[in-house]
């Protein structure tokens, strides 16, 4: 079993996962806070830490883990007792930091680690995963089981490289599974402005059409912000502030962009049982 064969188990609720071609490019901050604004939305999110080996959502939340996912592949209780609640009625499956071992998963905890997800999703309206950065065979192998992939990037030229990598190495994924991976919409952070943040999404598109015939859409934008830094060193999202308004304004049209964008969890089961 591998990456390519397509049998991991499916997850019940619709899945978006947030990853990025280069680390540093706010990945972890976008995942956490657009957890945080779906669940005021209305909807009862899942968020799960998927970069096993430097887990940090918890880091960023400022949360106690006293269970992670490493207990769970290791059998010391079930997937369920690692979840933890958070502000707005999210809930949160953290990771472990530092772990090795975790890293990259063989198969075999692979598949236990969709399994225990597609368990566990059931009681939640929606997944949001937040990947490790890069190509590696397990960010590729959750890209494949999500409904939506969120590729973050900003204007920098080493960004730029490193998400058009990634969306071809997701289109590459498609062409060996002789099926489809969604074509990733795009964020792109650390903007001066929307005209930039559009500016970037047309470059990066045009490209992507030209090499590889996908056209990966923008969906949404955040600004270079001295709020957001400080969001990150307090370990307080900047959705929970008022300090940050045009922030929590594009976070808010980010989204409603994403519920648009997923399927219902009626319609994700519907498919599984189709």
């Amino acid at each position: 079993m591998n990456v390519h064969d397509g049998v991991f188990a499916r997850l019940r609720a619709p899945f978006l996962l947030v990853t990025g071609g280069k680390g540093g490019v706010g990945k972890t901050t976008i995942a956490v806070n657009l957890a945080l604004e779906l669940a005021r939305a209305g909807e009862k999110p899942l968020l799960v830490d998927l970069d096993l080996g430097l887990a940090n959502v918890d880091v960023l939340m400022g949360l106690a883990t006293p269970r992670t996912l490493e207990d769970a592949l290791a059998g010391a209780c079930d997937f369920a007792d690692c979840v933890v609640a958070a502000p707005r009625g999210l809930y949160v499956l953290p990771a472990s930091s530092g772990v090795a071992d975790l890293a990259v998963l063989d198969d075999e905890r692979r598949g236990r680690l969709t399994a225990g997800l597609a368990e566990l999703s059931e009681r939640f309206d929606c997944v949001i995963g937040d990947s490790a950065a890069g190509i590696g065979a397990d960010v590729l192998a959750f890209a494949a089981q999500a409904d939506c992939v969120l590729v973050v990037t900003t204007p920098d030229p080493a960004a730029l490289t490193d998400a058009y990598g990634m969306i071809k190495a997701l289109d590459e994924l498609a062409r060996k599974r002789g099926g489809d991976v969604p074509t990733p919409e795009l964020l792109v952070n650390l903007c001066d402005g929307v005209d930039q943040a559009q500016f970037v999404g047309r470059k990066l598109r045009a490209v992507c059409e030209r090499f590889l015939s996908r056209s990966p859409r923008l969906a949404g934008w955040l600004p270079r912000s001295r709020a957001v830094r400080e969001s990150v060193s307090t370990q307080q999202p900047f959705v929970l502030g008022s300090r940050a308004p045009l922030e929590n304004h594009c976070l808010r049209a980010l989204a409603e962009h994403v519920q648009r964008l997923l399927p219902t969890a009626d319609a994700r089961l519907a498919s599984l049982k189709g």
